[in-house]
């Protein structure tokens, strides 16, 4: 058994996925670590399980939740999935994958009118920070999470956070992106069109001359242009941006959200669990427990690996019995890879004793069906 299981409480998964007052799951980690996975097996056991209506928001542009939904494709708005087993239950299940671009749009059409939308959506810099601008992925991750949340018609909303290279940008990129918006040279940008309409470049006077012959340096003309123009347009949103991302972080604070941490036996996955861990134990935020995913057991633990290769070693040297002595040796060196990794996850456990956790045993192949996400969730949610 790895650490995880021996120094920390066993993390019960049922109780989670079948508790009404949880209304969302965020599933959390550094990227590769099979969060998607995760997800997916925890939205399919709380509908056919526990009868609940259920919706997995992915952020996996692998599309390998579609695959093994069984769908040919996700987007942005959610997609029944057909022919899982919730006849007993009465659940259902509901899969959709973030379109970032499209739900800026959103928000934008949302919060404008048709002809200043348009406006907005025609300015090269809207169209750059839409679709690649840094933080703007984890921020409309953010901005659907609230309005699944509003809508009111889930019982459970499962998230797969963004692969991020660090799994904080998820917690952080909503006030980076607030702070920009807010930001001191935006509001310097804003003030010709809040005092007359006239062009950023008449800022080129005794107050700003300096500033602006700076700032186009920097950026250029053109791009100053369309900041300028975006800035602008936005002017009315920019209280909306900052209010429903701080309305969002609340909705994660509450009790009826649960954050799960997915990480792998690596010391990068073992460190980022960690650190998000530890901020989330700073922000109050509820972290329910820990998903170790790829664990290596033994299938004979009482054999270590010293006496494993010394046995082969006598075999080896007697001849004939090479067949036996290859199943030895990769015995051996299954069992050095287990205790490497109970090494790693003791980093966690020791540092969260109290956090409860539990390991998944590494899957002979990838999952790409139900019945490997059925599989992968009994495993996550055994007693």
């Amino acid at each position: 058994m790895v650490p995880s299981e021996d120094a920390a409480p066993q993390l019960d998964v049922d109780q989670i996925l079948a508790d009404p007052g949880v209304r969302i799951v965020v599933c959390c980690g550094a990227g590769g670590v099979g969060k998607t996975t995760t997800a997916a097996a925890l939205a399919l056991r709380a509908a056919e399980r526990h009868g609940r209506r259920t919706v997995v928001l992915t952020i996996d542009p692998a599309r390998r939740l579609a695959q093994s939904l069984g769908l040919t494709e996700l987007d942005n708005t959610p997609r029944q999935v057909k022919g899982i087993d919730v006849e007993a239950s009465g659940g259902e299940l509901h899969a959709m994958m973030l379109d970032m671009k499209r739900t800026f749009d959103d928000v934008v059409l949302q919060h404008t009118d048709r002809a200043k939308a348009e406006e907005i959506f025609a300015n090269p810099f809207y169209q750059a920070m839409s679709s690649t601008f840094a933080g703007t992925q984890e921020y409309m991750a953010m901005e659907k999470l609230g309005q699944l949340h509003a809508r009111g018609e889930w019982d459970l909303i499962v998230v797969d956070t963004p692969p991020s290279r660090s799994a904080l940008d998820f917690l952080d990129a909503p006030a980076r992106l607030s702070r920009f918006l807010d930001g001191r040279m935006l509001r310097l940008l804003l003030a010709p069109a809040r005092t007359g309409g006239r062009s950023m470049f008449s800022l080129v006077t005794a107050s700003f001359g300096m500033f602006s012959k700076v700032v186009q340096k920097v950026l250029g003309a053109q791009l100053l242009t369309d900041l300028s123009g975006f800035v602008a347009a936005l002017d009315s949103m920019f209280g909306g941006f900052r209010q429903r991302a701080e309305q969002t972080y609340r909705i994660l604070q509450a009790r009826e959200t649960a954050f799960l941490l997915v990480a792998a036996p690596e010391p990068d996955a073992v460190r980022e669990a960690a650190y998000f861990a530890g901020r989330l134990r700073e922000e109050k935020m509820p972290l329910a427990g820990l998903v170790l995913n790829r664990v290596h057991r033994s299938a004979v633990p009482a054999l270590d690996a010293a006496e494993s290769l010394a046995a082969a070693e006598r075999l080896a040297g007697l001849g004939g019995h090479e067949g036996t002595v290859d199943v030895l040796r990769a015995h051996a060196a299954l069992a050095q890879q287990a205790v490497r990794e109970r090494q790693v996850a003791t980093r966690f456990t020791e540092a969260f004793p109290a956090v409860p956790a539990v390991s998944v045993t590494a899957q002979p192949a990838d999952v790409h069906d139900v019945d490997g996400l059925r599989t992968i969730g009994a495993a996550i949610s055994r007693p």
